[in-house]
């Protein structure tokens, strides 16, 4: 007997909240005013994409070949030469998180140097001295490499993670963590199995060392931070969340990246009562949420949260979850069912 699959196209806005409860208006630094004006800008640079890449096809120039209807990566994809004008990757952002700079203007740095024997004193040429320099840095890889972390990865404001060009792996303990800064943007880079690390002193700027009690092992942490961009990446196999943002985080985009491979795959709050939350503003855009996921894509508590053109297959549990009030707005992604008729939940309200 054939089983059934079942696709859904879901256009809806959601407020799910508990009955009674007293709600205050929080405002974090970098939260914008008008969600909804965000959410009408994405529409608009979608449909602009969508249109120009239509309208060329038809007049069969040979530019067509690389617009793909995606914003983001029409951007930059078509200029020939964009190794030498990387930077420009920092104006192709959408929604929430397009304000974030990453190392824009700043220097390079290449990366030359794949290990991480101390988490203290870094050695120049390793990805742990660029991340934790204060001033703005745009970071490249010249050649294919994978970083085992021996400890979580902690981030300073302004920098960009660049793996265009490159095959990069960042894998171990950790991973990545983004707490209390500014102004990131990680793009082609594969994070996978990380695990929790901690118990020891970590560096996270040029003057600052201090203890790390045990880590969760996500794959990116982003805590009380806000302009975060997180595109083309892809996250699997870690022993927390693939990206959790709490602790009053806002302004994050969340684009073109493929999830597989886990449990609980994305939270967007840690808790109900943790009430600044309610200034979490995320977008996330044009993902794939692939094999083998469970749960949480994402798990929202609190804030305004834009789920918008990305594909979802054959979850073992449910979709997007919610409670504590969030606003999750669901606009034209696909949900394909698993063939578990118990399993075929497209959210999941608490």
């Amino acid at each position: 007997m054939l089983q059934s699959t079942c696709i859904v196209l879901i256009s809806l806005m959601c407020t799910f909240s508990r009955f009674g409860r007293a709600e205050l208006n929080f405002t974090l630094p970098g939260q914008h005013p008008n969600p909804e004006a965000v959410v009408q800008e994405v529409h608009r640079r979608v449909n602009a994409s969508v249109n120009r890449r239509s309208m060329l096809q038809l007049s069969q120039q040979d530019q067509s070949s690389c617009l793909t209807g995606n914003p983001i990566d029409d951007c930059w994809k078509c200029d020939p030469d964009w190794p030498n004008n990387r930077q420009r990757l920092a104006d192709c952002a959408i929604g929430f998180g397009q304000y974030a700079l990453g190392g824009k203007n700043g220097e390079f740095y290449i990366v030359t140097d794949s290990t991480d024997d101390d988490p203290v004193n870094p050695r120049p040429g390793t990805l742990r001295y660029a991340v934790i320099q204060t001033e703005p840095l745009w970071i490249v890889f010249p050649s294919n490499m994978v970083i085992k972390l021996s400890q979580e990865l902690i981030f300073n404001s302004y920098k960009t993670l660049d793996g265009r060009g490159a095959n990069v792996h960042i894998v171990g303990g950790g991973c990545i963590t983004l707490q209390f800064i500014s102004n990131i943007i990680i793009h082609n880079i594969h994070i996978h199995h990380c695990h929790p690390s901690g118990e020891t002193n970590v560096r996270s700027s040029p003057t600052h060392y201090g203890w790390r009690t045990k880590s969760d092992g996500d794959g990116i942490s982003i805590f009380g931070s806000k302009d975060i961009w997180i595109d083309h990446c892809s996250l699997s196999h870690c022993k927390d969340g693939l990206i959790d943002a709490v602790e009053g985080s806002t302004g994050i985009t969340i684009s073109n990246n493929y999830f597989s491979h886990h449990d609980e795959v994305m939270l967007l709050g840690a808790s109900d009562d943790y009430l600044p939350d309610s200034g979490m503003q995320v977008t996330i855009a044009f993902n794939h949420f692939g094999e083998k996921l469970v749960q949480r894509m994402p798990r929202c508590r609190r804030g305004y949260i834009h789920v918008v053109n990305n594909d979802f297959t054959q979850w073992e549990m449910y979709a997007i979850g919610g409670s504590g009030n969030p606003t999750i707005n669901s606009q034209g992604n696909r949900y394909t069912a698993p063939s578990n008729h118990n399993a075929k939940e497209v959210t999941k309200l608490t």
